[in-house]
């Protein structure tokens, strides 16, 4: 074999087995220049923070973790069914997974403390939420864990499971100020 084969072998390999979300390094300065309206409440870190819980459950009581979420931005939301501003904002929670929810974004909403499935499932038909799953932190071990003490609560994480950013208190997460700032998170593709 020649070695302009082996190299143009070597660099096919690397390139393939790129991970591109995971190589690009996204500046939050620039991103915080960005934030208008709402978005305004949105702090973002001086560095990325380790995520010290990151398991719940799923509607039937299985283990999730946010480790299946490696590879996206996720829009981290602790709610409850009995919180009116949490309540407000999910429809607009719901829309915005409908239209960045993918390989690059994902909204993980997680309600926090006693929100019993059956009374989860009737609020989101109520609202018409259709492209969120129903995930739940009974015991608050995962808000609590992840010094959430008010509700609602949005950690903004990166693709490697840091969190990035938090806001508290609700917001329109579909305006067009959230769009410009959660794509400015995302990676670029080509």
């Amino acid at each position: 074999m020649t070695r302009k084969f082996l190299f143009s072998i070597l660099y096919a390999a690397l390139t393939l087995g790129a991970n591109p979300v995971f190589a690009e390094k996204i500046d939050l300065s620039a991103v915080s220049e960005l934030r208008e309206g709402d978005m305004k409440k949105l702090v973002f870190h001086s560095e990325p923070r380790e995520i010290k819980v990151k398991t719940f459950l799923d509607v039937d009581g299985n283990e999730v973790s946010l480790d299946d979420y490696k590879g996206k931005v996720v829009l981290l939301n602790f709610w409850a069914t009995w919180c009116a501003p949490c309540r407000e904002e999910m429809p607009a929670i719901d829309a915005l997974q409908a239209e960045l929810g993918g390989d690059h974004f994902a909204v993980v909403p997680v309600a926090t403390g006693r929100n019993p499935v059956p009374m989860v499932k009737r609020f989101f038909d109520k609202v018409n939420v259709t492209h969120l799953p129903i995930l739940l932190d009974p015991d608050q071990s995962m808000g609590r864990g992840n010094s959430v003490f008010g509700l609602p609560t949005t950690l903004i994480l990166n693709a490697e499971g840091q969190e990035i950013g938090r806001m508290l208190g609700d917001a329109d997460w579909h305006s067009p100020e959230a769009m410009t700032v959660l794509k400015a998170l995302m990676p670029t593709t080509s």
